[in-house]
């Protein structure tokens, strides 16, 4: 589903460039439930944006289903991002000008789907994270861990191919951090590809392989047998 061929990026600074990452080649297979981890400054959330398709500044090589994403420009990477790509990132990225439910509606407006149907779809999602009772709350009346759930319901509501997961856990208690990861484990069970970058090791042995960056390298990539 994904592969990437030495990808690398940095950034020009007073004393020359600064690397980010370094030679990154990859390979996950459609179905994979991938673990990122590494200390902070890893390049971890780089990484995430680029396979991500939302950072289109580096070099190599990279191919999300076959199909040659360094050589796409600006605009057609967007089309592809929104029709495959569902994500969950650190800082919500929720639109304060819209409701939750609206903010749940969103990524299904991109595509070919009846307001009929979206409209089942964002209720069935509300009842599913039980946000019900927040779906007319615009996101400055949502404490952060309310933010984080929405933000999580929002990137599975189109059923994406591959589901990009930047820390989903992070602003979560622990019994709702739990309930999002036998959520994710559900959705890559049903088939759904999904790469999450976490420091947590129990959500980590979710997955079926784990990822180590250092300083921007890989450093370990090895095969995950168990799940929790």
């Amino acid at each position: 589903m994904i592969r990437l061929a030495n990808v690398e990026k940095s950034y020009d600074s007073g004393a020359g460039k600064t690397w980010v990452l370094r030679r990154i080649s990859l390979d996950i297979h459609e179905g994979d439930f991938v673990t990122i981890m590494g200390p902070s400054g890893a390049g971890k959330s780089t990484l995430m944006s680029i396979v991500g398709m939302l950072d289109g500044d580096w070099r190599g090589e990279y191919y999300f289903a076959d199909r040659a994403v360094h050589k796409l420009d600006n605009r057609h990477r967007v089309e592809l991002h929104k029709q495959y790509i569902g994500f969950v990132f650190q800082q919500y990225h929720l639109l304060d000008n819209l409701t939750v439910a609206e903010n749940l509606d969103l990524p299904l407006s991109y595509r070919d789907i009846r307001k009929s149907e979206r409209q089942a779809l964002v209720a069935d999602t509300l009842d599913r994270f039980q946000i019900v009772g927040k779906k007319a709350l615009y996101p400055s009346q949502l404490s952060g861990g309310q933010q984080q759930l929405v933000a999580v319901a929002r990137a599975i509501i189109g059923k994406p191919k591959l589901l990009l997961a930047d820390e989903p856990t992070g602003s979560l208690h622990s019994s709702q951090g739990k309930m999002i990861m036998d959520l994710l484990k559900k959705l890559n069970d049903e088939g759904t590809t999904i790469i999450q970058v976490t420091h947590n090791d129990t959500w980590a042995a979710y997955g079926n392989r784990v990822i180590q960056l250092a300083d921007g390298w890989i450093v370990d990539g090895q095969a995950r047998t168990g799940a929790a």
